[in-house]
């Protein structure tokens, strides 16, 4: 009985650090944060996304204080993967379907360095990654000015308060009208028409 229970135990711990081990993570900023979580949620392999701040040094932002400018931070999101069901490629190919990358200066409506589009990268082979994927799309012609979204050494994340998380699941109708009324997905249709990824 010892033995099994010693076996069992062995098992179980095995099965949680191959779980743990097979979870990757993947920060980006496209503009509003609420926008930038439901594309990557419906894939297969995406255990979770977290809206939140990142690439400023103030400890601890809140919304008011990012929203306002002036922290240096981005919204953005984390992307929790595994990348045995789904590639960093992949979440790149989806991520280049939810932005402007030609304007340097906000996102859509939302206007200013806290709404800019950037890679945040957490490795040398995301790096490498995402710096092929934006020369790729650079050398497609799709867009009739320079590409401009950034990719940056990943720093701290913080997650946005509670109220931020699944806002598209949580408040569908303010939601939608919000991402209607900011000209995203008029401008998502135009350039990638068929080829979107919603």
């Amino acid at each position: 009985m010892r033995k099994i229970t010693l076996l069992l135990f062995i098992l179980l711990v095995a099965l949680t650090n191959s779980s743990v081990a097979a979870t990757s993570r993947a920060i980006f900023a496209g503009g509003c944060f609420w926008c930038m979580e439901a594309p990557f949620e419906k894939l297969d392999g995406v255990s979770e996304v977290i809206s939140g701040y990142t690439g400023g040094a103030q400890l601890n932002p809140t919304y008011q204080e990012v929203s306002a400018g002036g922290t240096g931070h981005t919204e953005a999101v984390e992307v929790l993967y595994d990348p045995q069901l789904v590639s960093y490629e992949k979440l790149l190919e989806v991520f280049w379907r939810q932005i402007d990358p030609t304007d340097a200066d906000g996102q859509f409506v939302d206007r200013g360095t806290q709404y800019r589009s950037d890679i945040f990268y957490l490795d040398a082979k995301q790096q490498q990654l995402a710096e092929a994927s934006k020369q790729q799309l650079e050398k497609t012609g799709r867009f009739d000015k320079p590409i401009v979204t950034e990719i940056t050494a990943a720093g701290k994340f913080y997650p946005a308060e509670e109220y931020h998380q699944d806002y598209h699941s949580k408040n569908p109708i303010r939601y939608w009208y919000y991402r209607g009324g900011s000209g995203r997905d008029d401008y998502l249709d135009k350039v990638w028409g068929k080829d979107r990824q919603k």
